[in-house]
């Protein structure tokens, strides 16, 4: 029997990919890999390396997550080494959680091996804390994408919960659905409430928007920007904004 490793690849830059990730890539005889991985990461495969990519993409054709866990045992049972390799971290959306429990049903121990998740490298390529002793008390990780037939987030009680805590906001596939996102969030959170959007964040073609939460939906179709983002939402954002708000007045000037 082979072997099993969950890598997480990080959000995309492979200079943040964590020296235990890439021993994994480097040792894989296959290597099955999400969309969100980029080439710059699975060029470290070594060159007889099987490398199948298994994207999985909101909106688009996806690869079923059922054949996907198939392949993973299948070629465990064949000896393989296989490093199932996903952007960010395995255990933050990542599906990781049904993989592993798949694997050990068919007697097979899995390592799993974090990455960085892209809500913290969004915020973090922005220069901007997600906790703050002054702004924010905690950190909420979120995803504007439910299961079909899920309901999803109560996107209401979590705004209540985020303004009287303190709380930071970030919320991952939450793109297609923002108009109806801002307007629950409106419900239990100021408009003026900074909000950023972060697309393909740690990239070299990544942008981004500072707005606030009852400008999101109209600054994402005025930017275009799409999927991959992250919103990230709350006060931890103010200094940002400000000197946004500081430098457009100058330019004006």
């Amino acid at each position: 029997m082979g072997r099993c490793t969950l890598v997480g690849a990080g959000p995309g830059d492979p200079e943040l990919l964590t020296i235990k990730a890439m021993k994994a890539i480097q040792a894989a005889t296959v290597l099955l890999v999400d969309d969100l991985v980029s080439d710059a990461v699975t060029a470290y495969a070594r060159p007889d390396a099987r490398i199948v990519h298994v994207g999985k993409r909101g909106g688009c054709k996806s690869t079923p997550q059922a054949f996907i866990e198939k392949l993973m045992i299948t070629a465990v049972l064949e000896g393989e080494n296989v490093v199932r390799l996903k952007g960010g971290d395995p255990f933050i959306f990542g599906r990781g959680g049904e993989e592993i429990e798949h694997l050990r049903e068919a007697g097979i121990e899995v390592e799993v091996v974090s990455g960085i998740t892209s809500g913290l490298a969004a915020a973090t390529a922005l220069g901007v804390p997600l906790t703050h002793r002054e702004h924010a008390h905690g950190v909420v990780f979120v995803t504007g994408h439910a299961k079909p037939g899920d309901r999803g987030t109560d996107w209401r009680q979590l705004a209540a919960t985020a303004r009287s805590a303190k709380l930071t906001l970030v919320i991952y596939m939450g793109i297609s659905k923002a108009a109806s996102i801002q307007d629950q969030l409106l419900d239990g959170l100021p408009a003026s409430t900074p909000v950023a959007i972060i697309e393909k964040a740690s990239l070299a073609e990544q942008r981004h928007t500072v707005a606030t939460l009852g400008e999101l939906d109209a600054v994402i179709a005025r930017d275009g920007l799409a999927s991959p983002c992250v919103i990230v939402v709350g006060d931890v954002l103010s200094g940002l904004a400000a000197a946004q708000a500081d430098a457009a007045q100058r330019r004006l000037a």
